[in-house]
């Protein structure tokens, strides 16, 4: 394990885990939902936001593959690494840049050794190796760097899987062996897809790596939820107890509720912060379209019981307004909104588990649901 950074489990329920993670940069309590900042920052917000209660984020996504191309490792170095540049803290993880260059069918080829892809931003060349994506996260400065990994479509053929299989066994035990900054833990990730059992043989041949935490990949890439959930249930929580366990670009309120009862521990998804921007709000009984007819004139807030700034000060008829006026305002009072929900979801079901774990110890034989 990583100096500096270990995983403390404080309770159960069934399969559900409420712990603390320890880092160098803050504690994270877990069940978590880490903020997207893709180029460095959560859309709409300043890190000063995102730290202050209610919202109260502990640990923020950065992205590997958009932050080399952009601002790039010259201006990440001469500033001090991610956290002095954006302004952050606490403790930040990185993706290793993988599932981006995958995504660029038509701009990327893949050997053995790795991949080399053209840039989405002006078509220049770029090589990305296990080595290079590590020396791009030491160069950043997280917290959490990822290894490595070809993550493929969810209806891949089996041969297809197979072989991002070997490929990312192979380029994991490379990202293992890089000689990392002091205190920067790093995750292994599990491919797999659908298959339990192609996804019990990849963990087996991780595990022997050590890695500081485990990751799902490849889940919500087009296999739909039902089959994503037969393998959260199905495995999830065959990924190894003392490690924190990570499920990576999902989801849905739904999705994070089916993930923590199946033994997850992290998630991250851009869906509260696209969602925002596009007028699409969460509340309990689901989400609202901002834009309706229905609340041109509706004074009520959007949440009542909600404690970010937009519900305890405006109504939805003013945020309809600013979203059809397109004011920057709109983005951030309802990206904050879809933030501090998600937080709060997972703030109430981590308080479950907790509860739980405290009748258990009062009561030996409480039984867990």
């Amino acid at each position: 394990m990583t100096a500096g950074f270990h995983f403390e489990l404080l309770a159960t329920r069934g399969k559900a885990r409420a712990g603390i993670l320890h880092t160098p940069h803050g504690d994270i309590p877990t069940p978590v939902f880490m903020p997207v900042g893709t180029a460095g920052t959560v859309k709409a917000m300043t890190a000063r936001e995102l730290a202050t209660p209610p919202l109260d984020a502990r640990i923020i996504l950065g992205n590997t593959y958009h932050l080399y191309l952009r601002p790039g490792l010259e201006v990440m170095g001469i500033c001090g690494g991610l956290h002095r540049f954006a302004g952050w803290d606490r403790p930040i993880l990185t993706d290793s840049g993988g599932f981006q260059v995958f995504s660029l069918e038509g701009l990327r080829d893949i050997d053995e050794d790795g991949v080399t892809f053209r840039s989405h931003i002006d078509g220049s060349q770029h090589r990305f190796t296990p080595e290079r994506a590590m020396e791009i996260q030491a160069a950043l400065g997280s917290d959490i760097a990822m290894a490595f990994d070809q993550c493929p479509p969810g209806g891949a053929p089996d041969d297809v899987q197979e072989r991002a299989l070997a490929r990312t066994t192979a380029w994991a035990a490379r990202c293992a062996a890089f000689d990392r900054p002091e205190g920067q833990a790093l995750f292994g990730i599990v491919q797999g897809g659908i298959d339990l059992e192609r996804r019990r043989r990849h963990l087996g041949e991780l595990v022997p790596m050590d890695f500081d935490g485990y990751a799902l990949g490849g889940l919500s890439v087009g296999e739909g939820p039902e089959a994503m959930y037969r393998v959260l249930d199905g495995f999830a929580a065959e990924l190894p107890a003392s490690n924190p366990r990570y499920l990576m670009g999902v989801g849905t309120p739904e999705d994070l509720s089916r993930g923590v009862a199946a033994g997850i521990d992290m998630f991250d998804c851009v869906m509260p912060t696209r969602n925002a921007r596009n007028g699409s709000l969460f509340v309990l009984e689901g989400r609202i379209n901002i834009s309706n007819a229905i609340h041109r004139t509706d004074p009520a807030p959007v949440d009542p019981e909600c404690p970010c700034e937009g519900c305890q000060t405006v109504s939805r008829a003013y945020l309809r307004h600013l979203y059809l006026a397109r004011e920057i305002l709109y983005m951030r009072l309802a990206t904050l909104h879809n933030l501090t929900f998600y937080a709060r979801h997972m703030r109430r079901l981590r308080e479950e588990i907790l509860a739980q774990g405290a009748r258990a110890r009062l009561d030996p034989l409480a039984h867990e649901c």
